[in-house]
């Protein structure tokens, strides 16, 4: 396989058509992967408002307890 000088595979993947994730409008360079800078704002907020979770553990929550007595007890 013959590799292009100059360019990263980022650059590359960029300058194929790709569609924004938000609207569906062919991505621009600036705001890749969307398109302007209002679909880079809704999927921000998005992430900031839990739109977008990861899915967590029944025992996640146990664990964060524990943290927090052991912080409190060193307190003491």
């Amino acid at each position: 396989m013959e590799k292009k000088e100059g360019k990263s595979p980022i650059e590359e993947v960029k300058e194929k058509a790709v569609k924004c994730p938000v609207c569906g409008k062919e991505s621009v360079k600036e705001y890749f992967p969307f398109c302007s800078k209002r679909c880079a704002d809704i999927d921000l907020n998005r992430w900031f408002s839990g739109v977008y979770a990861f899915p967590s553990e029944e025992g996640d929550e146990e664990d964060g307890e524990a943290l927090s007595s052991a912080e409190s007890e060193e307190g003491k």
